[in-house]
């Protein structure tokens, strides 16, 4: 059973992405901690960053860098965070988020609906500084 990114990778579900290429998409996750809360994940689907190949683990950490760097730019904090924790969904995924304290990317402060308008004005922002 595909997972509920692979629908949203093939558009079965919706997403708002920010970056797309054969192998990695990063699209904005609809409960994030912090307005910029980007998911990076392989098109593949693939449970556990374990099993990631090295070639595509190298590509996913790119472009998580290059996604985190347009993050940093868009939402200006002390740093980037980078997590994979892996539980909520079965298919590898790096949370990205702007943080200026540990407490910042506490998951239990993620807001459960943003309205589409905020989620809209993220998206623009983050890919307007990938260029």
């Amino acid at each position: 059973m595909a997972s509920v990114f692979s629908k949203i990778i093939s558009g079965e579900f919706p997403g708002r992405f920010v970056y797309r290429d054969d192998d990695v998409v990063a699209f904005l996750t609809i409960n994030p901690v912090a307005p910029g809360h980007t998911l990076v994940v392989p098109v593949k689907e693939v449970e556990h960053w374990l099993d990631l190949d090295e070639e595509l683990l190298a590509k996913i950490n790119a472009v998580s860098k290059k996604v985190g760097k347009a993050i940093y730019r868009a939402f200006p904090c002390e740093k980037i965070a980078y997590q994979i924790i892996g539980l909520e969904v079965p298919h590898v995924h790096i949370h990205l988020m702007p943080i200026n304290k540990m407490e910042d990317a506490d998951f239990s402060k993620a807001n459960p609906s943003p309205s589409p308008e905020f989620l809209d004005a993220v998206q623009a922002k983050i890919i307007s500084e990938l260029g």
